[in-house]
């Protein structure tokens, strides 16, 4: 089964997308900061990462560098999802293999993910 690591100090939001991706049939593990998700990162082995950019104690773009850092996880797909800090994200496509805007729209955010999932 596909699992999927949702970083997101907004937990309506990390709830929202955890209902919508497990009724699709994916696992989802949800952590509310940076720090918190590489503690279970080894763990849950996530086959993709949605991390939100203002997180306390680390951005998004710090989180995704910690995850590159790792062996085990230097190929796991991440996904960015900010308000007014996604043209961050877009200039790092060395950590972010896609990058939405919020507030989004849960069936578009959905079908991405599928598409991701195929493809790796």
């Amino acid at each position: 089964m596909t699992t999927i690591l949702i970083v997101d100090d907004e937990y309506l939001i990390a709830d929202i997308l955890s209902f919508a991706l497990e009724d699709e049939g994916y696992m989802t593990v949800t952590a509310g900061s940076g720090k918190k998700a590489l503690e279970i990162l080894d763990r849950e082995r996530p086959d993709l990462i949605i991390t939100d950019f203002m997180m306390p104690g680390m951005t998004g773009i710090e989180f995704a560098d910690a995850v590159r850092s790792r062996d085990l996880h230097a190929a796991t797909p991440i996904m960015l999802m900010s308000g007014a800090q996604a043209y961050l994200g877009v200039a790092r496509p060395d950590l972010f293999i896609e990058v939405l805007d919020k507030p989004f729209d849960i069936d578009v955010v959905v079908d991405k993910i599928k598409a991701l999932v195929a493809r790796s």
